[in-house]
């Protein structure tokens, strides 16, 4: 007998290791539908307070971002009951409409046709409606029953007014031409799709709407996302501040590139201004 010779190796018994790859495999089904077909219409409705907003009465906004429709399926169902039941005072789009180039704008003008509110609804660029512009655009919304705000404001009331950007990152954003006009001392809401352009922006305006980033669409725990668009800067969801300002960036309804959501579910943003 050699000193120095291994022992023979012991193998698990068949059955663990038959049992070990059905538990994996189940495992990694259970995963796969998750993230494909669970979390994607599993929407979370996030609410928000901002107190002493220097307005004379509650306004209630909800935003929306990154619909990527391609009609009115069921995640959009869920969200026209969601919005039903909350009865926001105006609805805030904040860019990009079509699920992917080959997208039928027809079909998603059944969507945005059921969506109302006292104070209207507002929509701005996103990089999808730059690369993929629908024909007869200003027509197109108005018929909608939306207004596009493209470099341009308007009062909401008198003491708010909102403006909207063209999509920074694949369009033209001129801060100056969106704020002209509005007068000082009244709250103001700047919409734009990139969410990197709160580094200009910061600073003049009271609050600012951004998406883009869909959250990252998959995240891991402790890992940084694998993946974020560019325009998105140092941006990834939520609340930031600066010089003043704050910025939520609404990690969107829709799906981009792959059809897929993992630990980060589709969002609806509801925030209200309090005096």
């Amino acid at each position: 007998m050699n000193v120095g010779s291994e022992l023979p190796r012991q193998r698990a018994p068949w059955w663990l290791r038959h049992w070990i790859v059905i538990v994996i495999a189940v495992l990694l089904f259970g995963l796969a539908a998750d993230a494909l077909w669970v979390e994607p219409e599993n929407i979370e409705v996030t609410q928000y307070e901002i107190q002493s907003a220097e307005v004379k009465s509650p306004l209630k906004i909800v935003q929306l971002s990154d619909l990527h429709t391609r009609g009115m399926g069921r995640p959009e169902r869920k969200m026209l009951a969601i919005l039903a039941r909350e009865k926001p005072d105006v609805i805030l789009i904040a860019g990009d409409t079509l699920a992917d180039p080959f997208g039928n704008y027809q079909e998603c003008l059944k969507v945005y046709k059921q969506l109302h509110a006292p104070l209207g609804v507002w929509f701005v660029h996103g990089n999808w409606e730059n690369w993929h512009p629908v024909r007869h655009e200003r027509r197109f919304y108005r018929d909608a029953g939306i207004h596009l705000l493209v470099n341009q404001n308007h009062e909401l009331r008198p003491d708010v007014w909102v403006a909207g950007l063209d999509d920074p990152y694949s369009g033209v954003a001129n801060l100056n031409a969106a704020l002209r006009g509005i007068p000082k001392d009244v709250y103001t809401i700047l919409m734009f799709h990139s969410p990197a352009y709160f580094d200009h922006a910061a600073g003049w305006v009271n609050l600012c709407l951004a998406g883009h980033t869909h959250g990252g669409q998959v995240r891991i725990p402790f890992v940084k996302p694998f993946w974020l668009p560019v325009g998105s800067g140092r941006f990834l969801e939520g609340w930031y501040e600066e010089k003043g300002s704050r910025m939520y960036v609404n990690r969107g309804m829709g799906m981009s590139n792959l059809p897929v959501r993992f630990l980060c579910r589709p969002e609806i943003t509801f925030i209200t201004l309090e005096p």
